[in-house]
């Protein structure tokens, strides 16, 4: 039960922590934007960055836009999209999924021209470090293509398809002139928040202050069918302790009639020397405790081993394009670890009590014969 938790909880903290980290927990874009990728400005006035900087659940704003594009090299050309990010954007995701080079300057410069790929475009578009990519983008159906050479300083990898297969990421200043926008001009506003568990009950808090023209999504909202997928697990861990409980308990209501029965002679013995049904009960409920605790106390030893051995050396590996992580991701609060003690322990005794009223049944002249 322990590696079955540790597992579910540590697979679904990876994989939302991957998603907000490159999405964040709350975007705000215009209401006339669709799924075209083509977005219309959000203009930043300071009244909505004030508004939104003093909100208590608020920890950090950024700005982003995105725009689609087609990449070509002299032997494979790929649709991507481009996100372009600005000089305040917490980059932090981004440098631990860094497999080489760096991130583009972008807090050094007016306007940078490098940007990050990654594994599976550069593989798929044969290009490396510092190696040259013309793009093509196109704003409308009677726009004409407009090409921007970018050059490659870095190539990350996340294992998540939705991302690595699409997103360059760059500079915003390139987003903002070729869609001729004003520098305070973005295509959403990114908001991480203190409190992901009440993600919903912020966006909709933020929506009522808000300008009447700009709507706000969850990252939920945004990758639905992912957080779908994620919830899904809960009912696999139901189904798995509820199953492992009962085989627990099964065995121990199955262990404490035999132990009842091998000692039927002691049970006589002791009705005959005066002792009740309830004392003699709480004799075998004790010695069914016992064997619960031993059986506990291996099972967190050998439990807990795998949790640490997991944890700092990932020895159990997982195929990326599945399961979007390279390995088993393992996390076990104090708090479910305790409760799952605790709950096994009650389970499994409260189960017991009724097969332990088979004693009883044993009457003093015919358990002094029993052999």
């Amino acid at each position: 039960m322990i590696i079955s938790v540790s597992i579910v909880i540590g697979f679904k903290r990876s994989i939302s922590d991957k998603i907000i980290g490159f999405a964040s927990h709350l975007q705000i874009t215009p209401f006339d934007n669709n799924e075209s990728l083509e977005e219309k400005p959000i203009t930043l006035e300071a009244g909505l960055l004030d508004q939104l900087k003093v909100h208590p659940n608020i920890t950090h704003i950024q700005f982003a836009a995105k725009k689609a594009a087609v990449l070509k090299t002299n032997e494979q050309i790929q649709g991507i999209v481009f996100k372009g990010i600005e000089a305040n954007y917490d980059t932090l995701f981004l440098h631990e999924n860094l497999v080489a080079g760096r991130l583009p300057d972008i807090a050094n410069s007016d306007q940078t021209d490098e940007v990050i790929i990654s594994v599976k475009l550069a593989n798929s578009l044969k290009v490396g470090l510092n190696d040259d990519l013309r793009a093509w983008f196109v704003a409308g159906e009677k726009a004409q293509a407009r090409g921007r050479k970018f050059k490659v300083s870095g190539i990350y990898k996340t294992s998540l398809e939705d991302f690595d297969n699409v997103f360059v990421i760059g500079d915003l200043g390139q987003i903002q002139k070729l869609n001729k926008w004003e520098p305070n001009q973005v295509g959403s506003i990114e908001l991480m928040i203190n409190d992901p568990e009440h993600m919903r009950d912020i966006a909709f808090d933020l929506y009522r202050a808000i300008p009447f023209n700009l709507r706000i999504q969850t990252v939920i909202d945004e990758y639905p069918q992912i957080f779908n997928w994620l919830d899904l697990l809960d009912v696999n861990v139901v189904v798995i302790l509820t199953l492992m409980i009962l085989v627990a308990a099964i065995t121990m209501i199955s262990t404490l009639l035999i132990l009842i029965i091998e000692r039927t002679n002691m049970v006589g013995v002791l009705k005959a020397l005066g002792a009740n049904n309830r004392s003699i009960r709480k004799i075998f409920l004790y010695k069914a405790a016992y064997i619960i605790f031993r059986g506990m106390l291996w099972g967190n030893i050998i439990g807990l081993l795998f949790y640490f051995t997991q944890y700092h050396f990932r020895f159990v590996k997982l195929s990326p394009e599945n399961y979007y992580v390279d390995y088993v991701p393992v996390e076990l609060s104090l708090l479910y670890f305790v409760l799952l003690n605790l709950g096994t322990l009650i389970v499994c005794l409260s189960m017991l009590i009724a097969p332990s009223y088979y004693i009883t049944r044993i009457v003093p002249s015919k358990a002094l014969r029993y052999e």
